[in-house]
């Protein structure tokens, strides 16, 4: 049975679900999601001796939602997550999961207090280290100076995307979701002109095993009620995440680390820049072991839950 606790982290209070116990394993969902992403690994991670704790993000759902751009940078997410542990598990060095945005997050948890993280597993997005220069320069030189869309770009105006996404908060979920799942029709629906909208020729969402209308109604009434600006001010601090890791430049991920992508998820392979993210994460987390499930997109652990689970807890038991 899930138990839902609202937990003091020091800074903002996190809905938790909570099945299980044993040892901490904390679950860090993306964009646009909640603590519901991982409602089919609650009980398969609490089965396999944890304390499994799905979250909300600060920001989203049942979670504090601090009002400043800058309340939302990976320095303070880390801090939440540290908090969790401390109250959770006193003394105990914690699990940290997490997919899409949760992923650089749980990652970067581990690399800043390894004394707090025993291990970290991301799904969907690979490790690459400290940062060289901040992601909106990165972006900026290879689509927006080439007048191309970028969706983060799209994201910077604090208001922009809120308003587009908040007109109905079911069809930007149900757009976004399946334009990057493993069930989208082979297509170049992000290539399109800086100026565009995020959801502009974006395709018709079919329905998919994955994402049934129950769940969207989930996620529905979650944004209804939370709105979109933290979630989004979540990407307008680049320049900050930047100055706060830059600290750690040369130094690695030495946790044992578990990496899950799809071979059809943009994120996998950094966008293309990556052609073996598995490789590519061995220079900064010596210790992963990594998998890309052919035909899965974005969403990893909802679009194939059984395979990510016996790959996830195969690797929990082992620690």
């Amino acid at each position: 049975m899930t138990d839902f606790r609202l937990i003091d982290t020091g800074e903002v209070t996190l809905r938790c679900a909570i099945q299980g116990s044993g040892p901490l394993a904390v679950m860090v969902h993306g964009f646009p999601e909640s603590w519901y992403s991982w409602r089919h690994q609650i009980g398969p991670v609490a089965d396999a001796g944890f304390t499994a704790c799905a979250i909300d993000v600060r920001g989203y759902g049942g979670s504090g939602k601090p009002p400043r751009v800058e309340d939302y940078t990976l320095e303070k997410i880390a801090g939440d997550l540290v908090g969790l542990a401390d109250a959770l598990s006193p003394g105990e060095p914690v699990v940290l999961i997490g997919h899409d945005w949760g992923a650089p997050i749980v990652w970067n948890t581990a690399f800043t207090r390894p004394d707090r993280i025993r291990a970290v597993a991301g799904l969907s997005v690979p490790f690459s280290g400290a940062p060289q220069r901040p992601f909106t320069e990165i972006f900026r030189e290879h689509f927006t100076s080439q007048g191309r869309f970028f969706y983060q770009e799209y994201f910077q105006e604090p208001g922009v995307a809120e308003e587009e996404a908040e007109a109905d908060p079911r069809d930007f979920v149900a757009r976004m979701m399946y334009s990057i799942s493993g069930d989208v029709p082979p297509g170049n629906y992000w290539d399109k002109p800086l100026g565009a909208t995020f959801l502009e020729g974006l395709p018709d969402p079919q329905p998919v095993p994955w994402l049934t209308g129950a769940d969207l109604d989930y996620y529905e009434g979650e944004f209804r009620s939370s709105g979109f600006r933290g979630p989004l001010n979540r990407y307008r601090n680049h320049e900050r995440d930047y100055e706060w890791l830059k600290a750690w430049a040369g130094k690695r991920i030495e946790q044992p680390c578990l990496f899950i992508g799809g071979s059809r998820d943009p994120a996998t392979t950094l966008f293309g820049a990556v052609a073996d993210p598995v490789a590519m994460m061995r220079l900064f987390a010596p210790q992963v072991e990594g998998h890309v499930l052919e035909g899965v997109g974005h969403w990893t652990q909802q679009e194939q839950p059984d395979e990510v689970n016996a790959l996830l807890v195969d690797w929990l038991k082992r620690l």
